[in-house]
């Protein structure tokens, strides 16, 4: 008795296998224009930069070069070479940005998937302390928590991840309960497999795609947030190379030294530009 088989292009794919796939689906191709990939490129260079450049400076962040015209940012009011600084601030940026967005997809996606797999009254407990949080004023919340755990930039993480998994539970959470009435989750089920491997095999990977996108259109946003709390005095204390709080202490120099406060600013304003720009491209790339 012979099978019946999907043709290849028909066949449900991991979302990394569909990445790998972009190249040859000129549909798709299309869909995102040149435009979004120059963002996509730019987005890769730019990461690249900020993580490989600071070894590659010749000046440290704490290191005096006084003021001799050949850095390029000039120098800040304590001498320090701003470009350092500048590099120092966005990769910190990022890698801070990065740790929020993994802590939202992993408590949120977890959250999203056993109340979408379990039902009942576990999803409605799960999804009244989803919606319990997303009710709360997000700002506050995280003043709230870094003012209990003293103003550093690891606290205002920390607040800052408090606040963000809700949204990644919703989406995985309406993800798992579409995906649970599909006929190969129901054979799977029927096929003896318990609970726990048909959630993470044949479940959670339909969730992959909504998860990619969301959390690259999240990047611009958690920068500007994480700037924004140490732009207000509640990130890395001073002297530390943290783009927000280098822009909030510039502006005491604005009027004589203009650049102190300009440079960290713009960096905020490109990595969040750039971030929102490339994961419109993402989302493109991976809509079905």
């Amino acid at each position: 008795m012979s099978t019946l088989t999907l043709p290849e292009d028909r066949r449900r794919r991991p979302a990394w296998q569909r990445l790998a796939r972009l190249g040859g689906q000129s549909n798709r191709t299309r869909r995102v224009g040149f435009g979004g990939w120059i963002w996509l490129i730019t987005a890769g260079v730019l990461v690249l930069g900020v993580l490989v450049l600071p070894s590659l400076l010749p000046h440290g962040t704490t290191e005096i070069v006084g003021a001799s015209g050949a850095e390029p940012f000039g120098t800040d009011q304590q001498g320090y070479d701003l470009l350092t600084r500048v590099v120092y601030g966005a990769r910190t940026s990022l890698i801070a940005a990065a740790i929020v967005i993994a802590s939202g997809v992993v408590i949120g996606g977890l959250i999203g998937l056993v109340a979408g797999v379990a039902g009942g009254v576990v999803d409605s407990l799960l999804m009244r302390l989803t919606d319990l949080f997303l009710a709360l004023p997000g700002p506050l919340l995280v003043l709230a928590v870094v003012s209990a755990l003293g103003a550093s930039l690891p606290h205002t993480v920390v607040g800052v991840m408090v606040v963000w998994w809700p949204w990644y539970a919703r989406i995985v959470r309406g993800q798992v309960t579409a995906t649970m009435v599909l006929p190969h989750v129901e054979a799977a089920r029927l096929g003896g497999l318990g609970r726990i491997r048909v959630a993470f095999k044949h479940v959670l990977p339909g969730s992959f795609s909504p998860l990619v996108v969301t959390a690259s259109l999240d990047v611009g946003n958690a920068i500007l947030l994480l700037a924004s709390l140490s732009f207000l005095g509640l990130g890395s204390p001073d002297g530390t190379p943290e783009l927000g709080a280098m822009t909030a202490n510039g502006l005491t120099y604005l009027l004589t030294g203009w650049w102190v406060a300009a440079f960290p600013a713009v960096a905020v304003t490109l990595l969040a530009l750039v971030g929102n720009f490339a994961g419109d491209t993402i989302r493109d790339l991976v809509a079905d």
